[in-house]
């Protein structure tokens, strides 16, 4: 499993209707995608409480050869077209974990950046992580969440996708109500996930 997303930060009086639309029209595009996990379509809004206007797409890949498909191909030039060239960021995925809400349709989701210690092996560091994880999965709302690292950086990234239920995201799924201390909250327009059975798959072999 390879988790990616890149970031197109828009200006601060940017209509953001238009990205609304783009999404209603062109998500289901992906929905049968090769080698695609899920694709998560992600905003944040300066309306909301975001520092900034945002989209914001998060990818969990099944195979490289379905994100290099991707990447190489009309998906991505499409962004490239509209928008410029953004910087990729991609992660190892080292645990992926359905939650109690599976059944539901995520409304917002959350992203948490945290850096290896210095000095932990990160052997240790990691699968400490991932048993972390796997307990936090188990909470109320979360309908799927995974781990991934950057060892470039050494960053553990946690992406977490949360149902409009028990207090997480409002009636309209915009406020992305997840705890405190879960990081970065964005609102999740569509989810595109031909290959999600099978992203368990990466953390059995962790």
């Amino acid at each position: 499993m390879h988790a990616m997303q890149y970031e197109i930060t828009l200006p601060a009086d940017y209509d953001m209707g238009i990205i609304r639309e783009r999404v209603a029209t062109r998500g289901h595009l992906l929905d049968a995608f090769p080698g695609l996990g899920l694709k998560a379509y992600l905003v944040r809004e300066r309306e909301d409480g975001s520092p900034v206007n945002q989209y914001a797409p998060f990818y969990l890949w099944a195979t490289p050869e379905g994100m290099n498909s991707f990447l190489w191909g009309p998906g991505f030039q499409g962004i490239v077209n509209d928008f410029g060239r953004p910087v990729v960021q991609h992660w190892t995925g080292v645990s992926y974990e359905e939650g109690p809400a599976a059944a539901s349709t995520p409304r917002t989701a959350t992203r948490r950046r945290t850096p290896l210690g210095e000095g932990v092996p990160p052997g240790e560091a990691v699968a400490d992580a991932v048993a972390r994880h796997a307990r936090e999965a188990r909470r109320d709302g979360v309908v799927a969440s995974a781990l991934a690292v950057d060892p470039r950086h050494w960053e553990l990234l946690a992406f977490t996708l949360w149902a409009d239920v028990d207090g997480v995201g409002d009636a309209d799924g915009a406020g992305a109500e997840a705890p405190a201390d879960e990081g970065e909250r964005f609102r999740v327009l569509h989810l595109s996930a031909p290959g999600r059975d099978g992203l368990g798959a990466g953390r059995r072999r962790w």
